[in-house]
């Protein structure tokens, strides 16, 4: 099981969160804000982190920035709210956490979502490159390397890039990209396309041949460059 940050402002959803946690078998450490928050993370080492959002002195998009910046992305982070649309989830994602779940949830739905993360985070460590024409993707090193250019990746991006090139040329649809990427299934395909931008922009923008393919009807590729 693993050691796991909570940080929660309600305290009566922090104590429910946290009791159902320990019954999952976790050792569960608790904050009630977003500073108390970064005071303990900065101390110790967690194996996962589940943060609230809207949180007094450090909001949980920020407490997420700041132990991104600082111990990197080794540790998996999950964003619990009562926030749920698009934009949302995307801010929660662009700040580097790994996951997002709406409140209310199941609790099996929560362990089921740390225990694939988990898994993720000891398989990461493993040193392996995959390639797509000259697109070089370094899964230890968590970054890609295309020409003499080195390309920056946040957490999610980094995920749908390295599923597209395991899976190069075969086009994927967006809602198995929503489940085999983001670990759910959801009905909000529009946040896979602005992913999908994202990549282009740092994949693609300034090079003549594109890897990033849009296949009509289904969804998305990687592929060498089209003649």
């Amino acid at each position: 099981m693993a050691k796991i940050l909570l940080v929660e402002d309600e305290q009566n959803i922090a104590s429910f969160i946290e009791r159902g946690l320990q019954e999952f078998g976790h050792e569960v450490r608790t904050a009630f804000d977003g500073q108390a928050g970064w005071n303990i993370v900065d101390k110790e080492e967690f194996q996962l982190l589940l943060l609230d959002i809207v949180m007094p002195h450090m909001s949980g998009l920020e407490l997420c920035r700041r132990y991104r910046s600082k111990y990197g992305y080794s540790t998996p982070v999950i964003m619990l709210t009562a926030l749920g649309t698009t934009e949302d989830i995307v801010s929660g994602l662009d700040a580097g956490a790994d996951d997002y779940i709406t409140k209310p949830f199941s609790f099996s739905v929560l362990e089921a979502r740390i225990k694939a993360l988990l898994r993720r985070a000891s398989s990461d460590t493993q040193p392996e490159q995959i390639t797509c024409g000259d697109l070089i993707l370094d899964i230890s090193a968590r970054r890609a390397l295309r020409g003499k250019k080195t390309i920056e990746l946040t957490v999610r991006e980094f995920r749908l890039l390295e599923y597209l090139m395991r899976n190069k040329g075969v086009a994927q649809n967006r809602l198995d990209l929503l489940k085999e990427v983001w670990d759910k299934e959801m009905d909000r395909t529009n946040v896979v396309d602005v992913y999908v931008n994202y990549l282009r922009a740092k994949v693609d923008k300034g090079f003549n041949n594109k890897l990033i393919h849009t296949v009509t009807g289904v969804g998305y590729m990687i592929d060498e460059p089209y003649e």
